[in-house]
C-alpha cells in the first residue's frame, strides 16, 4: 500500500502557500492505519523500548498504537497546563512566539528506553523540545518516528544532528 495515497493535501492552509498534509484520511482508512503502525514500529521491534512518547495531539493517536505493538508504555507530551501532577517543562520557539511542552515528572524512570513519535516533522522545533524534555526526565532516546517528513524544512536533519536515529514513512517536497 502506498500510504501517501491516503493522505489528503489541503492547499493554502493554515495560510497561503502552505500545503497542509492531513493524516486524518489515513487514520480513517483501517488498512492504511494498521500499515502505518506496523511500519512505524518495525525498526524498533528488537530495541527493547520501555515507553513510547507521543507529541500532542496526533502523536497520541499513533503513539498509543505503537506502544501496544511494541509492548511498551505510553507517555503523553502535552502543552503546558494540561497535566495535573508534577511536571518537567521545556520551552521552545515557534515561527511567531514560543510555547511550552510538559510531561509528568514520574512518567519516565532514569535510563528507560524511549521512542518519540508524531504524525509529521517540519522544522523539528517541537521534536527537538520533546527530546530535550525526555532527556531532562532521564530517558535514553532510542529513536524518533514520524509518518510524514517535509525535508525542505530540515526537521529530520535537525533531529539526526542531535544523535537521534529518525525514521519517516512518507516524504513531501516543499512546505
Amino acid at each position: 500500500m502506498n500510504l501517501k495515497d491516503t493522505i489528503r493535501t489541503i492547499p493554502d492552509f493554515p495560510k497561503p502557500g502552505i500545503m497542509y498534509r492531513d493524516i486524518t484520511t489515513l487514520l480513517t482508512n483501517r488498512r492504511a492505519f494498521a500499515q502505518t503502525i506496523i511500519d512505524m514500529s518495525a525498526p524498533y521491534q528488537t530495541k527493547d523500548i520501555d515507553n513510547v512518547a507521543g507529541i500532542e495531539a496526533r502523536g497520541f493517536t499513533v503513539g498509543g498504537a505503537i506502544a501496544y505493538e511494541l509492548g511498551a508504555g505510553f507517555v503523553p507530551i502535552r502543552k503546558a497546563g494540561k497535566l495535573p501532577f508534577d511536571t518537567y517543562a521545556q520551552d521552545y520557539d515557534l515561527e511567531y512566539g514560543s510555547d511550552t511542552l510538559e510531561i509528568h515528572a514520574d512518567s519516565i524512570r532514569k535510563g528507560e528506553r524511549v521512542l518519540l513519535v508524531d504524525d509529521l516533522i517540519a522544522t523539528g522545533g517541537t521534536a527537538e523540545a520533546s527530546i530535550k524534555l525526555l532527556l531532562k526526565a532521564g530517558a535514553e532516546i532510542v529513536g524518533a518516528a514520524f509518518i510524514v517528513d517535509l525535508p525542505d524544512l530540515g526537521g529530520l536533519a535537525r533531529i539526526t544532528k542531535m544523535g537521534i536515529p529518525v525514521t519517516a514513512l512518507v516524504t513531501y517536497d516543499g512546505h
